[in-house]
């Protein structure tokens, strides 16, 4: 077992996107960091070796997991803690997007949205809640989005993100009084995998006009307002969902 001295984050879906870039900038700002894959096992090792370049005193460990699956939840958790001692913040990210109009969306599709997206965050709260309320201290952030709010032809999508809102405010409610807090960050849209295989150019064009900042967002501008919610700074932050969007809420 590793003797923390740093505090210890773990994150679903660490290997690209928005989980890479809070990984990798936890571990610049002093934290060591656990993260999961699903599927590229090489994708992961560069970023536990741009973790190691970049903060040569950060512990790192990654795990292949698919969140969907709560018994191998439950194994890479206890692993985790094993390693680490302690998990000091938490953030359930891994997520997918599947496209569709909600007459058409088949159930598999329907399934498999629902499953990672919020079934699979839930598993990941419920793996860690045990560790968190024995120190009486930790951090929840889920990974929402300006889409739950609902989007044409991302019926499964937008419910996925709208239900971690419920989910945040409950483990709010039934943990901030163990000293654990439980929010919700809501980013609009970003330069990541994500949005460059689903998002159509007419979107891209009417975020980048309409968006009052007239542009995408920056995923370290993402990562630094992350973990300001899931350092000690941020205790009387609970129950609440963090909207970053550039000011694209308010976009005709």
């Amino acid at each position: 077992m590793i003797a923390a001295q740093r505090p210890v984050l773990f994150v679903t879906g660490g290997s690209r996107g928005i989980g890479r870039a809070l990984v990798e900038a936890a571990a610049v700002e002093g934290w060591d960091v656990a993260f999961t894959y699903v599927s590229r096992a090489e994708a992961a090792e560069e970023v536990a070796e741009a973790v190691r370049q970049r903060a040569p005193d950060a512990q790192v460990r990654y795990w292949q997991l698919d969140v969907r699956d709560s018994g191998a939840v439950d194994r890479v958790a206890d692993e985790a803690l094993a390693i680490f001692g302690q998990m000091d913040a938490v953030v359930p990210n891994a997520g997918v997007s599947l496209n569709g109009l909600a007459y058409a969306l088949t159930d598999e599709d329907w399934r498999t949205v629902i499953d990672t997206n919020l079934s699979g965050s839930f598993y990941v709260c419920r793996a860690f809640l045990p560790a968190l309320v024995s120190r009486r201290k930790g951090r929840i952030l889920l990974v929402g989005s300006v889409i739950a709010g609902g989007a044409s032809g991302q019926v499964a999508y937008a419910t996925s993100k709208a239900g971690l809102i419920g989910l945040a405010a409950t483990l709010a409610k039934e943990y901030g009084p163990k000293g654990i807090t439980a929010n919700v960050v809501a980013p609009a849209y970003f330069e990541t995998d994500m949005t460059r295989d689903t998002m159509s150019a007419g979107l891209v064009d009417y975020a980048n006009r309409f968006c009052p900042v007239r542009r995408l967002g920056a995923l370290d501008e993402l990562a630094a307002t992350m973990l300001f919610l899931v350092s000690g700074k941020a205790g009387y932050i609970n129950g609440e969902t963090i909207r970053v969007t550039g000011g694209l809420d308010w976009a005709p």
